[in-house]
């Protein structure tokens, strides 16, 4: 799996370290992610895939305008 590395506020991730209850800063950020992915999902499946169709159609390569 590919890494990358960012700057973040330690007041941030020291905030969501003691809200989450989780003792490494990068379990932290990776709980608050997978939790932000995850609601995007729930809100898909309650809206009825609108999101995950549109996203699909501005995936795919354009042909040059104008």
């Amino acid at each position: 799996m590919a890494r990358i590395t960012i700057d973040l506020d330690a007041e941030l991730v020291v905030e969501v370290m003691v809200l989450a209850g989780i003792g490494s800063p990068q379990d932290a950020v990776e709980a608050v992610v997978r939790d932000y992915i995850a609601r995007g999902h729930r809100t898909e499946t309650r809206t009825g895939f609108e999101d995950r169709n549109l996203r699909e159609i501005d995936a795919k390569p354009q042909e040059p305008q104008g």
